[in-house]
């Protein structure tokens, strides 16, 4: 793994994407926790493959072409982030789709993955909430009273991060990188050599310390 929980750097992601292809990114946000908060956020649009995008997806998110048309591609955009993301523990809700973005978009444009161990907090809420209807995230956020613009990706990596400090503080560990340990899940890994899907949480009631 990459490192000790306690230095290395946590940071929520999210991206939204311009058609059907998982190779489409045209924005991700990135939210830094730092001392048990989200200390910074950042957004940067990404000009997809083509510029292509389907009408579907522009309903969802409100990105059109017009947004992105002098945006930086792929390669540039994750050649800026990379020094932050090898060696990081990157969270994200609904990981496999965001991390299928980054294999993806890599594979399209024949450049190397960054290297990271990653925790989906879908999983973390579904052990931590279990009460909860559904576990998408504006229905996470709002039992917490979070308040955010979903399916703005800047917004939504925020939020994710918090939906992590929030089971942590639950879970009465202070880094979000023990959450596995208390929860019974294992983090995935995006390295430059391949990828490991994470396994998910068991029932957790009995995980909280006070529940």
């Amino acid at each position: 793994m990459a490192g000790d929980g306690r230095r290395m750097k946590v940071i929520a992601l999210d991206f939204e994407t311009a058609n059907e292809q998982r190779a489409s990114p045209c924005s991700i946000g990135l939210a830094w926790i730092e001392d048990g908060q989200v200390a910074r956020i950042e957004h940067h649009y990404i000009r997809p493959p083509g510029n292509r995008f389907a009408r579907f997806n522009i309903a969802f998110h409100g990105i059109g072409p017009q947004q992105v048309a002098d945006a930086d591609e792929w390669p540039d955009v994750l050649e800026r982030l990379r020094p932050e993301l090898d060696g990081a523990l990157v969270l994200a809700h609904n990981a496999s789709f965001d991390v299928s973005v980054i294999r993806r978009t890599c594979e399209h444009y024949d450049v190397r993955p960054p290297s990271f161990d990653y925790l989906c907090t879908v999983q973390v809420a579904r052990g931590v909430w279990p009460e909860l209807s559904s576990h998408k995230l504006n229905v996470v956020c709002g039992h917490l009273g979070v308040d955010f613009a979903h399916h703005d990706a800047a917004a939504d990596a925020y939020a994710c991060g918090r939906v992590a400090l929030a089971a942590a503080s639950l879970n009465g560990v202070t880094h979000v990188r023990d959450l596995p340990g208390r929860l019974g899940m294992t983090l995935g890994r995006l390295s430059h050599d391949g990828y490991t899907p994470p396994k998910g949480a068991v029932s957790l009631r009995r995980a909280r310390v006070h529940g």
